[in-house]
């Protein structure tokens, strides 16, 4: 068996004995991590950061959890919510005023969080995503794809600048830095949008699935995806749109692995942490606002997270969903995965909240991963309840 190390409680032993499996199997590393009521029950990791497998994971790796970034992104549009800065019925040009160029008026702050504002395609070059000014000013330029509200379609990459970007009007401060501020800092959590250099050293690079290269891409349509050629509407998208879209750029995993990809802030995709800072700071929701004696949201603001947005087939996924203020729903429980199998899952009725992530990225048609892990954690909750 795979050596795994860190800490658990007995009585979640079935997390570690998951992870120590997927690496068993062939997997390079990860880390699992398990809060109940703000508090670790589990935090294990194993393997190695690099594909030559000389690297050993350590306590502080840090790898690119891709779309699970958009929960931390949402997050930061969740307090200011709640502080009163930011009225998720509100326009978005009310904070942005060039967005409401291009037929966009009717776009609500919600909207944006739920998949549901008609923006769903980057179709620029992947270098524009590096450039804060030129990716903002693309989208405000940019007509919506479908009546706002009246469907919704994966923002796998333009949700963060259009959330990202309010965030920036109404604080003064790019998404990343107030997330630094005002939530990772306060917490202590080693998490990440828009990744010093100073931190290159602890990033396990994305490892492409076995039999691919780092051109390797994936269609958001056959889970989550960053961006690929094959998110062009389909047919039933064209029958509602005010024009044809171009076909959305494809993202790699060598464009994911880059220097430009850590240094710039994609806060629908690049944030870089672990299990531990992953499942630390979504303990704050799962937890009714406050961990460890930090208080960063209240009840209520808690709950306007979890209240459905939309439900019904999202365009972009070619799958039912229930969207959220920023999370997807999944009966009880809210969260979102990443690229690459990297995922958080928050059980608000247990105040529990279970991440995994990963370097080793498979086919996401296949990837039953993360929800081995959640399902594992489960078996250890069992044990905590009278």
């Amino acid at each position: 068996m795979a050596d795994i190390q860190g800490s658990y409680d007995e009585l979640f032993a079935a997390v570690p004995t998951a992870l120590a499996a997927l690496l068993d199997e062939g997997d390079v590393g990860g880390s699992v991590a398990v809060f109940v009521d703000g508090e670790p029950v589990v935090d294990v990791w194993g393997g190695f950061a690099d594909t030559e497998r000389t690297i050993p994971w350590q306590r502080d790796t840090l790898v690119n959890v891709w779309s699970v970034t958009k929960t931390m992104t949402a997050l930061c549009a969740l307090v200011l919510a709640d502080r009163g800065e930011l009225d998720m019925d509100a326009p978005v040009a009310r904070y942005w005023p060039e967005f409401a160029a291009a037929g966009k008026e009717g776009v609500l702050v919600r909207h944006v969080l739920s998949h549901t504002a008609g923006l769903p395609d980057w179709v620029w070059p992947v270098a524009e995503l590096y450039d804060w000014p030129t990716a903002t000013a693309r989208l405000a330029a940019q007509p919506p794809q479908w009546e706002p509200g009246s469907a919704a379609g994966y923002h796998s990459l333009t949700q963060g600048f259009l959330v990202g970007e309010v965030v920036r009007r109404i604080t003064g401060r790019t998404p990343g830095g107030f997330f630094a501020d005002e939530i990772a800092g306060p917490l202590g959590a080693d998490f990440h949008m828009g990744l010093p250099a100073g931190h290159d050293h602890r990033v396990a690079p994305a490892v492409p699935p076995p039999s691919h290269d780092e051109d390797y891409t994936a269609s958001a349509a056959a889970g989550d995806a960053a961006g690929d050629a094959s998110t062009a509407p389909d047919s039933t998208d064209r029958s509602t749109a005010p024009q044809a879209t171009p076909a959305a750029t494809a993202l790699r995993v060598r464009d994911g692995n880059s220097a430009a990809w850590r240094r710039a802030q994609i806060p629908a995709a690049s944030g870089f942490g672990n299990a531990r800072s992953v499942a630390l700071v979504q303990s704050v929701p799962a937890c009714g606002g406050a961990v460890g004696g930090v208080r960063l949201l209240s009840r209520a603001g808690c709950e306007r997270a979890w209240e459905e947005q939309f439900g019904g087939r999202d365009r972009r996924l070619n799958m039912p969903v229930s969207w959220g203020l920023g999370y997807g729903r999944f009966g009880g429980t809210y969260g979102w995965g990443g690229w690459g199998g990297s995922m958080v899952m928050i059980e608000p009725e247990s105040r529990m909240t279970v991440a995994y992530v990963t370097n080793q990225m498979r086919e996401p048609a296949a990837d039953t991963r993360g929800m081995g892990m959640v399902m594992a954690a489960y078996d250890g909750l069992q044990g905590l309840r009278p």
